[in-house]
């Protein structure tokens, strides 16, 4: 494990020396946990702005679905004669 130095402003400091208190660990241990969510939820988002490229891609290759046909799937849904998503005709 590596040690990095970090500048904290003192309201953030007293805040994290408050919730490692409370939770019975250390401050070390707190900023690993939000850094470790922090960086899962960056990533995350990145993988959501490529695929939004990618349909907005699609989407500009006319590949695309009629609101119709998806309403139609929508209102199949829990029912007996459930339908499968429409796809698009490219």
């Amino acid at each position: 494990m590596s040690v990095t130095t970090v500048r904290l402003q003192a309201e953030v400091e007293d805040q994290l020396e408050a919730i490692a208190s409370r939770l019975h660990r250390s401050k070390g241990w707190v900023i690993n946990q939000a850094l470790s969510e922090y960086i899962d939820k960056q990533q995350l988002e990145e993988l959501r702005w490529k695929q939004t490229l990618d349909a907005m891609e699609s989407a500009a290759q006319g590949k695309v679905v009629d609101a119709s046909e998806v309403h139609d799937w929508l209102s199949s849904w829990g029912t007996k004669t459930e339908q499968d998503a429409p796809r698009s005709g490219k």
